[in-house]
């Protein structure tokens, strides 16, 4: 199949639609398959991944207005062109918003399949940022994912909301982990030593640094006797976080194996995002033999057990994560047995076996249009 994906942000950004686009493009060409990606240009001085396996057609684009990190792509022929130069068989929307809806339109013009990947909370988002707006954002969803042939949601959550919302022909596919990265052999003593030089246990939490991810929760942990808070990612939201976390370790954006080794070296591993339609970060914890705490709310809730791999807490509650924490930190053989588990949960899930089901949905949909052509 060729196959364009089009999506709202590609490496080297670093964000859960970025990585899945990454991580498709790559089974894509693994499978014998031909695929380029349209993505918005990347800022001014960010490296080019070096590992990107297919061609990468660069739209113009420019920062988010209060969130430089990402990049809005402005109207360009580029896209179309791509679309009608490679032959598409089908297009393939990562997180459809701007440039997506864009893709959409042009596959729509020229009779192209289209497979439409939800990954971003645009109500929650808009309950975030300004306070109202949920309405809005769901009827923005709707109309985008209406249009397209099939829509796939990446947790049993996101598959009810978008169903409830009214959005047609929807299926599941969640993502996958990369267990040979991620996994507990990278444990590093002498970095445990750097970030916790007293012995203390290390809590963690990875990824972006934005009000919606509500890192501000972690505040209780910071001040439990013996515990190292560890906060891995960057945002807009750092320079507050330093303030409110005190005693935290920030050390930035990391990425790859570096990024693993500190999963790797954590004691625990909290997420306090209660917006999550999957949430990636979760995944590669468990791929690293840790207990998780996590929202009880959104993707989190298809990937953690319950007291089995770890705590799912009340969403937006500082006490329930502070008293999540002191319960794990209370108890080795607790932490060990969840971390074993989770690791045992994920081993299954490789990009390989998540990307081959990716393809079985290409395949439907360019079935489907075939049955609707020839009757």
């Amino acid at each position: 199949m060729r196959v364009v994906i089009v999506t709202e942000s590609f490496p080297p950004d670093v964000n859960g639609v970025a990585h899945c686009a990454l991580q498709t493009a790559r089974h894509l060409v693994d499978r014998g398959h031909t695929p380029v990606v349209v993505a918005p240009a990347s800022a001014p001085g960010n490296k080019p991944d070096a590992d990107v396996p297919c061609p990468v057609v660069h739209v113009p684009s420019l920062p988010l207005p209060g969130y430089p990190q990402v990049r809005v792509a402005l109207p360009s022929r580029r896209l179309a062109a791509t679309l009608v130069e490679h032959r598409a068989d089908v297009v393939h929307l990562a997180s459809p918003f701007v440039l997506g809806v864009r893709g959409m339109a042009a596959a729509a013009r020229l009779g192209i399949p289209s497979v439409a990947v939800y990954q971003t909370d645009l109500a929650g988002y808009a309950r975030t940022y300004m306070g109202a707006g949920e309405a809005a954002a769901w009827r923005r969803i709707r109309s985008v994912h209406g249009a397209a042939d099939l829509t796939l949601a990446p947790s049993s959550a996101a598959l009810r909301d978008l169903e409830t919302h009214g959005v047609p022909r929807v299926e599941l596919w969640p993502r996958g982990v990369d267990t040979e990265r991620f996994r507990p052999d990278r444990r590093d003593e002498s970095l445990r030593r750097e970030l916790a030089p007293n012995g203390e246990l290390i809590v963690g939490y990875v990824g972006r640094l934005a009000p919606e991810k509500q890192v501000e929760l972690l505040a209780g942990a910071c001040g439990i006797e013996g515990i190292r808070v560890v906060v891995v990612g960057d945002g807009p939201s750092r320079p507050g976080l330093e303030q409110a976390l005190s005693g935290a370790v920030f050390l930035g954006r990391r990425t790859g194996h570096e990024l693993a080794r500190i999963f790797a070296s954590l004691d625990a591993f909290v997420h306090t995002g209660p917006f999550e339609t999957f949430c990636q970060t979760v995944q590669e914890a468990m791929a690293s033999g840790l207990p998780v705490v996590a929202p009880a709310a959104g993707g989190p809730l298809d990937l953690v057990a319950h007291g089995r791999t770890g705590l799912l807490v009340p969403p937006r509650d500082a006490s329930a994560v502070r008293d999540a924490v002191r319960a794990l930190a209370a108890d080795a053989g607790l932490r060990a047995a969840y971390g074993a588990a989770g690791r045992a949960t994920v081993e299954g899930r490789t990009w390989a076996a998540v990307g081959d089901q990716l393809i079985g949905h290409y395949a439907n949909v360019l079935a489907a249009r075939r049955t609707v052509v020839a009757a």
